[in-house]
């Protein structure tokens, strides 16, 4: 097959996904399933923003979380101790959380592979830690937003609807924004890193400088998916927003469709996240320590049989297969 043809033929079927996601909450008049529907935009816009420091420069955070709850709280400590509309700490939250990785990136990328994700770990915990003993945050107990709304500035739908169109267009900012890193010199810097970092620098690629700048947007669109999982729910606390599940599930969420590809996080968010609610329906409390189990089952069959997730698997064994049958 052509390129040009294969070209076209990978422009037909993103736009014939983007449709069938804009037609989706139409379609679907059961409000459960409309909510999963908005779950899994969530997930793939925080699984993206993992997915340009994690999966295209290698640099595998499990901290990621401190931007996604910063992201989270922002809105709703706006709101709980002023009465300001939540969606003013939407871009506070992003600029707090780029200043974050700065100063988290500067140290932490002199340390490279286990040690960089122990790193992230470590001062995510130390961020859970202090809000969940500061006051202004709602320590333990955690932030409420405004039970309805009382301008259109504070974002409180009756309808999963409005949300879920809100959250397709932050997905297309962060896929957007990825392709361009993509296919700029950003993304072949990037690559080289992850393909092997001392020869990318000995060709004179400025590793620590670009995966800084990796580590800032990231974290600019994993607080923007914080920020939206806040104005959704309403509610912000330690567990739901800055625990340690919150950065796994980003980074599985990744690995299973494909980490360092475009849709690879999209098509792991697809997968998992339906996976989780329905065993959460099933099994009730005890589908929480179902996902743990088949958070570490995914991790263990990929590590396994296809470390290039579902992208990698079709793009190297099923094609083939299929053109030379």
């Amino acid at each position: 097959m052509r390129p040009s043809t294969l070209a076209r033929l990978r422009a037909a079927a993103a736009c014939a996904g983007f449709v069938a996601l804009c037609a989706y909450p139409i379609a679907v008049t059961n409000p459960y399933y409309a909510r999963i529907g908005g779950l899994v935009l969530l997930s793939a816009i925080s699984a993206s923003a993992w997915n340009i420091v994690g999966g295209y420069a290698g640099q595998v955070s499990i901290g990621h979380s401190m931007f996604f709850g910063l992201g989270a709280y922002l809105p709703l400590v706006l709101y709980s101790n002023w009465q300001l509309p939540p969606t003013l700490g939407v871009p506070m939250g992003i600029l707090l959380a780029v200043f974050l990785a700065v100063l988290v990136g500067f140290p932490a990328f002199r340390l490279q592979g286990h040690y960089f994700s122990m790193a992230t770990i470590a001062v995510a915990e130390l961020i859970r830690l202090l809000v969940s003993n500061w006051d202004l945050f709602g320590a333990a107990i955690g932030v409420r937003g405004p039970a309805v709304s009382r301008t259109v500035w504070d974002f409180a739908f009756r309808s999963v609807v409005p949300y879920y169109y809100l959250f397709l267009a932050g997905l297309a900012a962060v896929l957007g924004t990825t392709r361009l890193i993509e296919r700029s010199r950003m993304g072949y810097y990037l690559r080289a890193i992850k393909s092997g970092e001392g020869a990318a620098r000995s060709l004179g690629v400025p590793s620590r400088r670009y995966k800084l700048y990796a580590l800032m947007v990231s974290a600019a669109f994993a607080s923007l998916a914080g920020s939206f999982y806040a104005l959704w729910i309403g509610f912000a606390d330690t567990s739901s927003t800055l625990g340690i599940l919150v950065s796994v599930e980003m980074v599985i969420v990744t690995a299973l469709g494909g980490a360092g590809t475009l849709y690879g996080p999209l098509i792991g968010a697809l997968i998992l996240i339906p996976l989780q609610n329905f065993s959460n329906v099933l099994f009730g409390a005890g589908g929480t320590g179902l996902t743990f189990l088949m958070y570490g089952g995914i991790i263990v069959i990929i590590s396994r049989f296809e470390p290039g997730g579902l992208v990698h698997l079709w793009q190297h064994r099923l094609r083939p297969l299929i053109r030379s049958a």
